[in-house]
């Protein structure tokens, strides 16, 4: 976690939370029950829009108070426009009975409201949670949000620290996002916790500057490149990783196609009939390349991870890389307590090579 510094969340269920797969990536097969005591019980991290909704480390907190001041959501700033002593008395009774999700208010709203179709209560706990006067407890199994506080969920150590000015602030968070890739484009660099270009550019410099970046040049990339002064260069990668739409290996689609060769787009609102390879669809990893792609859903009523549309990329060995997908989905399927294994269809030009072995 603190070698990624943000892990993004994704309400998608069909195969399972998607801030789960970045550690089976990384790590194999784990208790995610373990991460969920982490990440929201253990005191160490919370939650935030640092890269969208994402978790990230409690040291991060005062470096994203900036964010919180910006009052950047339209929705949120007209409904305390229009109803201020609602907000606040969502706010108050949060703070007398919290933590609390939607449902737990006394006047939740109904969710045919004028703001989005959402309810205003909804609406209100999103808008004290994006300025900072609310925090984020918890998420039940659902996925429901469980609103808190900031006193009762970030360290009382973190709180009382001073808030630094948005541009230190920010040079804080592009310094964790450009450790984390080890080397990016400037808008690699920026899009790691969502920061404007007009506000990235010249801070970057700086720290080109002062020696924290370098500037270098990489083959095929065709524009500048800045390297982290502590990034490790290894002889050689060796692995398997299915990876998750929201990992950051390949969360920025133009740095994914720049160091893989990878064109993708996440086609979960693509009409079905104008889908290429599916709903849900994993990039899959080997070694230095992503070799693939797979479609993948779990059955839970009938305990199986179905891959429903298997792909090789262009020029690769599928052999090879259809054993390695055969191990990665039946080790998932494992993961994921799907017990009766694995059901390829025939969709995908890999689906009769991995058809064979699972």
């Amino acid at each position: 976690m603190d070698r990624m510094t943000v892990l993004q969340l994704d309400s998608v269920n069909v195969l399972c939370r998607s801030h789960y797969l970045p550690f089976l990536a990384r790590l194999g097969p784990y208790d995610t029950d373990r991460l969920d005591r982490l990440i929201y019980r253990s005191g160490h991290y919370f939650e935030y829009l640092s890269h969208e909704a994402s978790i990230v480390g409690q040291d991060f907190e005062p470096n994203l108070r900036w964010r919180m001041g910006s009052g950047r959501w339209k929705t949120g700033r007209r409904l305390e426009q229009e109803a201020p002593d609602y907000v606040e008395s969502v706010l108050n009774e949060v703070a007398e009975h919290g933590p609390l999700s939607i449902k737990d208010l006394s006047d939740p709203g109904q969710r045919n409201g004028p703001w989005w179709g959402l309810s205003k209560g909804k609406l209100a706990l999103e808008w004290l949670y994006q300025t900072g006067r609310l925090s984020v407890h918890d998420r039940t199994r659902a996925f429901v949000t469980v609103y808190d506080t900031p006193q009762r969920v970030i360290r009382s150590d973190i709180r009382s620290k001073p808030t630094p000015d948005e541009a230190d602030a920010q040079r804080a968070l592009l310094s964790a996002g450009a450790r984390s890739h080890g080397i990016g484009t400037p808008s690699d660099i920026a899009d790691y916790f969502r920061i404007s270009m007009r506000s990235a550019r010249p801070i970057l410099a700086e720290m080109v500057a002062d020696g924290e970046l370098v500037e270098v040049q990489v083959d095929g990339w065709g524009e500048p490149a800045l390297l982290h002064v502590d990034a490790k260069r290894p002889r050689q990668i060796t692995g398997r990783a299915l990876l998750s739409p929201f990992d950051p290996v390949v969360w920025f689609r133009p740095r994914a196609e720049r160091l893989f060769g990878f064109h993708y787009r996440i086609e979960i609102y693509v009409p079905e009939p104008d889908r290429v390879y599916g709903y849900y669809v994993l990039p899959f990893l080997v070694d230095d390349e992503i070799v693939g792609r797979v479609d993948l859903k779990s059955d839970r009523a009938s305990r199986v991870l179905l891959a429903r549309g298997v792909y090789a990329e262009p020029g690769v060995d599928k052999d090879r890389v259809a054993a390695q997908m055969a191990d990665a989905l039946a080790e998932a399927a494992q993961w994921l307590g799907l017990d009766a294994g694995v059901d390829v269809s025939t969709n995908g030009n890999l689906a009769d090579h991995v058809r064979r072995l699972v």
